[in-house]
């Protein structure tokens, strides 16, 4: 299926030679089963390894608000493995894991772990003291006053990490055509392979952009519900 539709893409990129438009609604129409795939395939990516990641920056992100201590060594090592360019990093995964999605959702969590665990730090340390004052007088322990009111509190400021961590990872999905699981990116690429066809160029890139305004979009409704009080409060 892929070959038949590389070939109707080189096909159509012969043909539009003379006139290769930035937008075709007939690329679009002849590709859809492509396209769609690719799309299925950036989203499914973006969203696991955002999930995943935040399953281990908060943990992460209480144990450095526990343990200030630790948190310049686990920044820092976030930090770190967030400079490790993305093609030196797959060349060090693909030995162990083989090419394909492993390697890309690895990366995708390594580099959304900065922004996480960053913004759960952050908005852990911002809760007023006023309000962990009165949970301890009400004799809250050191843990129950995480969970149950310092957490809580931080949700904006993580919700906002959570959505720069989501819009980044939907363009570093691209690069995963590396590896050969590079979902709208394979689009991309093979558009600059065929002669840089740009209709199939700018349909991916537009998609990337959809994708991303459309999952910012949802986590901030998401913030919205979970964090009612805060809206109440901006309105007060």
């Amino acid at each position: 299926m892929v070959q038949t539709s590389a070939l109707s893409v080189q096909t159509a990129a012969d043909g539009a030679a003379a006139a290769n438009p930035w937008l075709s609604w007939e690329y679009v129409q002849r590709n859809w089963g492509d396209i769609s795939h690719a799309l299925q395939q950036h989203t499914s990516l973006t969203l696991q390894a955002v999930l995943i990641a935040v399953v281990i920056a908060v943990p992460l992100g209480m144990l450095a608000h526990l343990q200030p201590r630790l948190a310049t060594p686990i920044v820092g090592t976030s930090s770190v493995l967030y400079t490790i360019p993305s093609l030196a990093l797959f060349t060090v995964l693909v030995p162990f894991t083989g090419i394909g999605r492993t390697p890309v959702l690895i990366g995708l969590v390594v580099y959304a772990m900065l922004v996480l665990v960053r913004n759960i730090i952050v908005g852990l340390a911002g809760v007023d003291d006023s309000v962990r004052d009165a949970a301890r007088g009400l004799g809250y322990g050191r843990l129950r006053l995480l969970l149950t009111v310092e957490l809580p509190n931080a949700l904006p400021a993580v919700i906002a990490g959570i959505r720069l961590a989501t819009v980044t990872t939907v363009a570093l999905v691209t690069v995963g055509v590396a590896v050969g699981y590079g979902g709208l990116g394979e689009l991309i690429f093979r558009g600059f392979r065929n002669n840089k066809y740009h209709a199939e160029i700018l349909t991916a890139t537009l998609l990337c952009l959809a994708l991303a305004l459309f999952l910012d979009l949802l986590w901030w409704l998401i913030g919205r519900a979970v964090t009612p009080w805060a809206r109440r409060g901006r309105e007060a």
